[in-house]
C-alpha cells in the first residue's frame, strides 16, 4: 500500500474516532481508539484541525497542571436533510453531520391532492425548516427522502398506491437544487427500518422484519445487518399480493361498529384498539380479525427470511399491548419458528430519522472517507 493511501486511511480512522465519541477526546485516547501511535495521532489531528474537520476544545473542568489537549469532530461543518413524504404528512428534519437533529418542520396534506400541490408542500416545509435554523442550501450536503411507494434507482417513484398522482414523480430531480451533494430517495417503510436498526428496537439484531401498521400496511427487511432493497426497490411489498389482505386490513378495522359517527379515518383504527383494550367484545373481534389479516402476510415473510425479530411500527404501535398478543397467537400455528415481536420505541418521526441516517451514511462513504466536501453546483 502506498504511503499516501495509508495516510488517507489513517486520517479517516482518526476522523471516525472523533465523530464516534460523545465527548471531546485527548490525543492519548485517540491513539487507543485508532491503534496508532500518539505522535501519528498528533500529526493527523493537526491536519484535520487545519482542514476544519476537527477543533481543539477547552481543557476539562478541574484540570490541574498542564492539561491534555482535547479535540472534537466539527459536526456543524455541514448539514443533511431527512424528509418524510407520507400520504397525510410532510416532515422535514435538519441534522448536523453527527446526526443530531437541530430542527424539524411538519405540515399535514390531504392524501387526494395532486402532485404539484404535494411537491409545493414539500418545498414550503423545507424552506421553513431551513429558515428556522438559519441555514441555506449551500450548507446542505445531502438530502435523503422517504416516500410512500416503490422507488427506482434514479430517485423516481415508480409505483404509488397511498398518494394520488404520485406514480412517476421525479423526487430526486425536483430537490436536486436544494443541496450541494446527492439527493437520495427510498421507500418510507425501509427508512423506518433503518431508524430502528440504529436507534430503536433492532439495534442488536441482524435479521429483522419491520411491519408498518397504520392507515396502510407495509413491511421492510433487514437481512444480515443491511436494509434490503431488492434489485428494483420493491423488497417487502408483499401487501400487493392479492391473496394477502393487507391492502384492506386497516380499512376493515376502521369499519367496526364501535366507531362513533363522523370520526376521522385516521383516528378510527386506534379507537377500535382502545375499545378492545377496555373489553368491548365487538372491538375485540375486529382486532382479532385485523391481527389475522396481518399474520397471513407476515408469516410468509417470516418463513422466507427466518428473522430473529419482528418490529411493529406505524401509527398503531401505540396499541401494541392490544395488537401484539393477538398477532403472536395467529402467527404461532403458521410459522416453524416464531421470532421475537417488539413494538418500536421511536416516535412519528421515525422515517425522517431513517432518512437522516441514510444521508449520514452517504456523507461518510462519499466525503469523510476521502477527505473531501461537496462542490458548489455550477
Amino acid at each position: 500500500m502506498d504511503l499516501a493511501r495509508l495516510r488517507r486511511l489513517n486520517l479517516f480512522g482518526v476522523l471516525q474516532a472523533l465523530r464516534g465519541s460523545a465527548e471531546p477526546v485527548t490525543l492519548t485516547e485517540l491513539a487507543a481508539l485508532t491503534g496508532l501511535s500518539r505522535a501519528s495521532v498528533d500529526d493527523l489531528t493537526g491536519e484535520l484541525t487545519g482542514q476544519g474537520w476537527a477543533v481543539e476544545v477547552s481543557p476539562a473542568p478541574g484540570s490541574v497542571g498542564r492539561p491534555a489537549r482535547r479535540y472534537r469532530f466539527r459536526a456543524e461543518i455541514g448539514h443533511v436533510l431527512g424528509i418524510d413524504i407520507g400520504a397525510h404528512t410532510v416532515l422535514v428534519s435538519l441534522a448536523d453531520l453527527g446526526g443530531t437533529v437541530l430542527t424539524s418542520a411538519r405540515r399535514p396534506v390531504p392524501p387526494g391532492i395532486g402532485r404539484a400541490d404535494r411537491l409545493k408542500a414539500v418545498d414550503d416545509v423545507v424552506d421553513r425548516c431551513l429558515a428556522d435554523a438559519g441555514v441555506d442550501t449551500s450548507q446542505i450536503w445531502v438530502i435523503a427522502i422517504g416516500t410512500t411507494g416503490v422507488v427506482g434507482p434514479d430517485g423516481e417513484v415508480t409505483v404509488a398506491w397511498a398518494a394520488a398522482d404520485w406514480t412517476g414523480v421525479p423526487l430526486a430531480e425536483h430537490l436536486r437544487d436544494r443541496c450541494m451533494g446527492a439527493v437520495l430517495v427510498d421507500n418510507d417503510t425501509r427508512l423506518a427500518a433503518l431508524a430502528e436498526q440504529h436507534l430503536g428496537a433492532a439495534r442488536s439484531a441482524q435479521d429483522v422484519i419491520y411491519l408498518h401498521a397504520g392507515l396502510h400496511t407495509s413491511a421492510a427487511l433487514i437481512v444480515a445487518g443491511r436494509v434490503h432493497r431488492g434489485s428494483g426497490g420493491a423488497a417487502g411489498e408483499i401487501g400487493t399480493f392479492p391473496v394477502i389482505p393487507w391492502a384492506t386490513a386497516a380499512e376493515r378495522l376502521a369499519q367496526c361498529p364501535v366507531i362513533p359517527p363522523d370520526m376521522p379515518v385516521r383516528d378510527a383504527a386506534a379507537h377500535v384498539l382502545s375499545a378492545a383494550r377496555e373489553g368491548d367484545t365487538t372491538a375485540m373481534k375486529a382486532v382479532n380479525r385485523y391481527a389475522n389479516d396481518l399474520a397471513l402476510g407476515l408469516a410468509a415473510m417470516i418463513l422466507t427470511v427466518d428473522p430473529e425479530l419482528v418490529v411493529l411500527g406505524g401509527g398503531l404501535v401505540h396499541s401494541a399491548d392490544v395488537l401484539l398478543p393477538r398477532l403472536r397467537d395467529h402467527l404461532e400455528p403458521l410459522c416453524l419458528r416464531l421470532p421475537d415481536l417488539s413494538p418500536s420505541p421511536l416516535g412519528d418521526d421515525r422515517v425522517a430519522l431513517g432518512a437522516i441516517r441514510r444521508a449520514i451514511d452517504h456523507v461518510e462513504t462519499t466525503y469523510l472517507a476521502h477527505n473531501t466536501r461537496p462542490s458548489p453546483r455550477t
